[in-house]
């Protein structure tokens, strides 16, 4: 594991933004830009990615360490400051923390694979089921136990 992956791992674990890091390496009096900061976390195939050397992850975990604990004079509890991270996070724009699943209805127009969609069906149409309201019906076996044999022949 390299010291990108390292500082990859902990930037999402903490929900950190590239301006929030450039802050905390400010504390230890460590400067960094966003766009040098940008290149330690894109792919390792991109033309301008930079491997994070040993000095930059350091003075990055303890920064780390002064921003979530404080110092001895002021010490902070790490949750408030994990919670405030967390707020800040703008929230999506449906309300929700989390989309739901929505399933989306089956193809109206009865198009098949070996028809064109705007193509009419032979088949006869399922009636569609949206009111909850309505008992299904008992299941009606069509077919009884059958036996099959593939083709092969057990002798005797």
């Amino acid at each position: 594991m390299t010291n990108n992956d390292i500082f990859k791992k902990l930037r999402v674990a903490l929900m950190l933004r590239d301006d929030q890091i450039v802050e905390i390496l400010e504390l230890v009096d460590f400067r960094i830009t966003k766009s040098e900061l940008g290149a330690f976390f894109r792919d390792e195939k991109h033309p301008n990615y930079m491997e994070c050397g040993d000095q930059v992850l350091r003075n990055f975990l303890n920064a780390l360490v002064i921003h979530l604990r404080g110092t001895k004079e002021n010490p902070k509890n790490p949750t408030d400051v994990l919670a405030k991270h967390k707020a800040q996070i703008p929230a999506k724009e449906g309300g929700k923390e989390r989309a739901e699943f929505k399933a989306t209805p089956k193809d109206t127009e009865g198009a098949r694979g070996d028809q064109k969609p705007g193509a009419k069906a032979d088949f006869k149409k399922k009636p569609s089921f949206k009111s909850k309201d309505k008992k299904a019906a008992p299941k009606v076996q069509v077919v009884e136990k059958v036996k099959y044999s593939n083709g092969n022949k057990k002798k005797s």
